[in-house]
């Protein structure tokens, strides 16, 4: 069974993490080829070139470049893929011509959000329109997520994101990753995010800058980096410029949110956040802005805290009673440790996606334990 996976780039993000989570996973089922086509030379998760994953780069130059459209029909007549497996609607929309023509079995996932502005004028939502008639089955990594696209009934999947608890094996020592950002001693709270619209970085600004107008017992980090960043570094008072740190682009972000006391996600939009994942899998209690699939996720008044949008008041105050109370913060962490082992994990995820693809390919039911001595494909992916 070929699986032909394709995504836009391999920019550090949520999206792009789940795939890579995905291929390892995969790993484990040798009956199972997956090849990787990347629409850019885009790629921040090296990784990915040690995982003997075929990777065919099909750049658009320009971004819309309609000889993709063929570059991709010649790759799929040349790979035989039993399945395209989407990450994004504009791959999915160059893979539309090929699927159709060669009858190919297609997934599209790349329902990662749930805006609640959507309309049906949005380009996001009028590209789903187009996808969705040509599919086999549409997976999304929340229900809030499917149902806000409208995603057809039968059609439909929620296959929540799974943590590979193999990031967490190895972190820094606390005390190193503080001399190395220049924390100063006290408490830490965190949030892990590109710096894009849908990252809400002003309310979650505004209430560090209120709390230490309050109390100088705790170091605020706002960690990524993306177009909105200086502006709000102009909006830090001289007066807090060592208690909030910008760190940038972080690699092994996992030993920054080891020595979290409160991690914190401020957005407008999320489907399930892997920046809440990492927070929770790590022991930390969430401040989390409510609705779209963080609700599936953080479990308020157990796990932590969901709050209003744009309410820096009420983040203030949760981040105050979690300051103030050291066996709430540790109630919460465990309890959320527990939820991701339990709902969210990479055995999970990959099980689930297998299952869609034999479901879609009856042919290969039961083939899951066939071992790789005794698997032989007609056709291998080859590099590109």
């Amino acid at each position: 069974m070929k699986s032909l996976m394709l995504i836009d780039s391999l920019v550090k993000g949520g999206r792009e993490r789940r795939l890579i989570e995905l291929l390892k996973g995969f790993k484990n089922y040798p009956n199972l080829e997956v090849a990787l086509v990347i629409f850019s030379k885009r790629v921040e998760y090296p990784e990915i070139f040690q995982m003997n994953v075929p990777i065919h780069f099909l750049e658009r130059k320009p971004k819309k470049d309609p000889r993709v459209f063929y570059r991709f029909f010649k790759l799929c007549k040349k790979e035989k893929p039993d399945i395209v497996h989407s990450w994004g609607t504009m791959p999915s929309i160059y893979a539309l011509p090929s699927i159709s023509w060669l009858k190919i079995k297609f997934i599209d996932a790349s329902i990662a959000d749930a805006p609640d502005d959507m309309n049906w004028l949005d380009r996001r939502y009028l590209r789903t329109r187009i996808i969705f008639p040509f599919c086999d089955a549409i997976v999304g990594n929340s229900q809030a997520g499917l149902d806000v696209y409208k995603a057809p009934q039968k059609k439909r999947h929620c296959f929540y994101n799974g943590f590979d608890f193999n990031r967490i094996k190895k972190l820094d020592r606390p005390e190193e990753v503080r001399k190395k950002y220049k924390i100063l001693p006290g408490m830490l709270t965190g949030m892990v995010g590109a710096f894009f619209d849908r990252k809400d970085y002003d309310t979650y600004l505004r209430a560090a800058i209120a709390y230490l107008d309050k109390r100088d017992d705790m170091t605020f980090l706002a960690i990524g980096a993306g177009p909105n960043l200086q502006k709000f570094k102009t909006m830090i008072p001289p007066n807090c410029k060592d208690r909030i740190i910008f760190t940038g682009m972080v690699d092994g972000v996992e030993s920054l949110v080891n020595i979290f006391d409160i991690g914190v996600l401020s957005t407008y939009t999320e489907g399930i956040s892997n920046s809440i994942m990492e927070y929770m899998v790590l022991e930390k209690p969430v401040i989390a802005t409510d609705g779209g699939g963080t609700k599936e996720l953080v479990i308020d008044g157990e796990t932590g805290f969901l709050i209003p949008q744009r309410d820096s008041r009420i983040l203030l105050k949760k981040i105050i009673q979690l300051a103030n109370d050291q066996d709430l913060r540790k109630v919460f962490g465990q309890k959320g440790k527990e939820r991701i082992h339990t709902f969210f994990t990479l055995d999970r995820m990959e099980k689930d996606y297998y299952k869609l693809y034999t479901t879609l390919l009856p042919e290969y039911r039961g083939d899951a334990s066939s071992s790789k001595d005794n698997f032989h494909s007609s056709t291998k992916f080859q590099k590109s």
